[in-house]
């Protein structure tokens, strides 16, 4: 039978949690838009990011706090992102579903 589970992952969901994994403690809004377009070239809109973001915070997957003020910013905080544990175990099980998939195509995927 196929379902969806509820901790299955959309495409752009991994996306986001990845830029979030890859940029750490840098994790904000503007910096995974950044990240998402620099890695899959993917231009995405920051409103996208944020909805993104919420959901996964919703679904227990990110967890937010906010940065210290800066004076490049007028002295507005910054919302930062991470992981939570069961983001971690989310993406982890979403990366091992694509590399198992995937595995033997390198070479037909490399012409």
């Amino acid at each position: 039978m196929w379902f969806k589970s509820t901790s299955t992952l959309g495409d752009f969901e991994q996306l986001v949690l990845f830029g979030v994994l890859r940029l750490g403690d840098d994790a904000y809004g503007a910096a995974i838009r950044q990240e998402i377009h620099a890695r899959s070239g993917r231009d995405v809109s920051i409103n996208a990011v944020y909805t993104t973001l919420d959901r996964l915070e919703a679904k227990r997957l990110l967890r937010s706090w906010t940065g210290e003020p800066s004076a490049q910013r007028g002295g507005r905080r910054r919302k930062h992102y991470g992981l939570t544990p069961l983001g971690t175990s989310a993406l982890r099980s979403a990366y091992r579903t694509v590399v198992s998939m995937a595995d033997g195509f390198e070479e037909r995927l490399a012409k």
